[in-house]
């Protein structure tokens, strides 16, 4: 900064006293703004106040008004009734004449047959057919004539065949069917097998021979 000319119009020296100069005037002004005081006239606030309207309020009295009287009883009237007997109908006139005709003859159903057909085969007979010797002879029957298929035997095939045939009158084996097979050979097997069975005991019903339907089982397992 360039050095005034004149020192005398340098007003840098004299900043402290106008400094201390505001700050005075600073405090004078607030003191000042809280020593004033300015007069608050009361106001009476009687003049805004509205009269309370359940101070004044009374009910108006409560009239209960009592109940009409009931009407009078109606007058009774009493009818007099005379009673009638009750002429019992003719039921003669009412229904034909019915005569009995004599002429019609007693029924008497025809006499149900006794001798069963032999041309239909017995689902259920009362005495089935069975294979001549038992359970037992058919089991060595079995073992003696069924060969294991080559084919189930090499891919390890085993189960049980289902078959379904007829045993006729002379107790012959007749339309073989295969129920449920495992295949591999072992189905053909088993309906070899049993056309080769010999004659069954054929199955009986009431004392004579029938044809019979017949359930067999026929089991392959690999040793």
């Amino acid at each position: 900064m360039e050095t005034k000319k004149k020192p005398e119009a340098d007003f840098r020296k004299q900043r402290p006293a106008f400094l201390f100069f505001g700050l005075l005037v600073s405090l004078s002004m607030a003191f000042m703004a809280f020593e004033w005081k300015q007069d608050i006239t009361e106001t009476d606030l009687s003049q805004f106040e509205q009269p309370n309207p359940f101070d004044e309020y009374e009910p108006p009295p409560t009239v209960i008004n009592p109940p009409p009287p009931p009407p009078p009883p109606k007058p009774v009237v009493i009818i007099e009734t005379i009673e009638e007997p009750l002429e019992k109908p003719d039921l003669t006139k009412l229904l034909p004449e019915f005569e009995p005709d004599t002429s019609i003859p007693n029924f008497v159903p025809d006499p149900m047959p006794v001798e069963p057909d032999p041309q239909l085969p017995f689902i259920v007979a009362e005495t089935a057919a069975s294979f001549v010797g038992g359970n037992a002879a058919w089991g060595k029957f079995l073992r003696k004539n069924l060969k294991y298929p080559k084919k189930a035997r090499k891919i390890s095939i085993e189960g049980r065949v289902f078959l379904k045939f007829q045993v006729d009158v002379d107790g012959s084996i007749s339309d073989i069917e295969v129920i449920r097979g495992i295949g591999g050979g072992c189905d053909e097997e088993a309906v070899r097998v049993l056309k080769k069975s010999p004659k069954w005991n054929p199955g009986l019903q009431r004392g004579r021979a029938v044809k019979s339907r017949m359930s067999l089982m026929v089991l392959f397992r690999l040793k």
